[in-house]
């Protein structure tokens, strides 16, 4: 892990939105202002990777999509049965908080792109691919963990539930599905490489000031505001205990050399194709997830997945994470 890496721009960047707000700083963005960062990076890094997969290998991005849903469908798993064993997290909790570890993190992989990019390393595009389909199979596991624990509940306390309940739970869940596959974050990534796929060559190349140009400066301003709300959620550590704390790096550890080892060995990628997939496993949500498990799992304790996946992972992976699963992928990749 060098020291570059801790120095790229957009990772200062964050640690001046930390500072901002620990030193109480009267500096606020605008309410609605990260939200287009957001829809401006995802639509930019949709196009470029559009432009780019056109010209890939559509075996090996099938490939990648098989990938892409088995770390989807696996890793929530894996994480909701860590917090069951350890018997401090209620099931509901747990199935909440694993979902946002089967799911990605935009932010985290642009950051990691820079990172490369900073270091001139290439990458293969198919993880764009990956980041498209993975938003939204955690949430779909999370759902039915979800189910699974009520029903748990319901047979332990000798309840049943009545015809009525059980039709409302499946438009419920129906409904979830839904939300899921039609979240804003899926619809603007995969349009947007849709259209970089087969928009003309020539109308790509007048897109270039907007994608690439001037793609790091906004990122750095999203780092910026997301190093705010970061630090907002310190104060919840807390809540969410010694334990919670430690499953926020630890599952981000697992899911990383998981990614990676997929990347390298099942895919065939490169060094820096690799660490972008390790950093897919790595990722927690903190855009898609949290509004749909509020609304899907409303008993779950929204301070514990909020300040886990927005106020512990998310940090650890920007300053530590990135550069450490680049680093693992060197070892497998060579």
């Amino acid at each position: 892990m060098s020291l570059s890496s801790l120095l790229l721009p957009a990772v200062l960047f964050f640690a001046l939105g930390v500072i901002a707000r620990l030193i109480k700083s009267d500096l606020r963005f605008p309410p609605d202002l990260a939200k287009v960062l957001s829809i401006y990076l995802l639509m930019a890094i949709g196009l470029h990777g559009g432009y780019e997969l056109a010209k890939a290998d559509i075996v090996v991005a099938f490939q990648s999509i098989i990938w892409a849903l088995v770390l989807g469908f696996t890793l929530p798993i894996i994480g909701y049965l860590a917090l069951v064993a350890t018997r401090k997290v209620n099931p509901l909790d747990a199935a909440a908080i694993s979902a946002h570890y089967g799911s990605v993190s935009a932010g985290t992989f642009l950051t990691a792109i820079a990172y490369l990019d900073n270091l001139s390393i290439q990458y293969e595009t198919y993880p764009l691919i990956m980041l498209a389909v993975m938003e939204s199979p955690a949430i779909v596991v999370g759902l039915i963990l979800a189910a699974k624990a009520r029903h748990s509940i319901a047979v332990r306390n000798g309840t049943n539930k009545t015809a009525v309940e059980n039709s409302e739970e499946q438009g419920s869940f129906k409904e979830m599905l839904r939300d899921a596959f039609t979240n804003g974050s899926v619809v603007i990534l995969i349009g947007s490489m849709i259209i970089g796929a087969v928009a003309a060559p020539s109308g790509m190349e007048k897109l270039k000031p907007f994608i690439d140009d001037i793609f790091m400066g906004v990122l750095c301003l999203f780092l910026f505001d997301m190093g705010m709300v970061a630090a907002r959620r310190i104060g919840d550590f807390k809540k969410v205990g010694v334990l919670l704390a430690a499953f926020g790096v630890v599952m981000p550890l697992i899911g990383g050399i998981i990614g990676v080892y997929v990347g390298a060995n099942m895919l065939d990628f490169s060094v820096g194709g690799a660490t972008l997939v390790g950093v897919l496993g790595a990722s927690a949500s903190y855009i898609a997830v949290p509004p749909a498990m509020r609304l899907a799992i409303p008993e779950a304790n929204p301070s514990f997945y909020l300040t886990l996946s927005l106020g512990i992972t998310f940090p650890f992976n920007v300053i530590i994470g990135i550069p450490l699963y680049h680093s693992i992928a060197q070892a497998i990749v060579s």
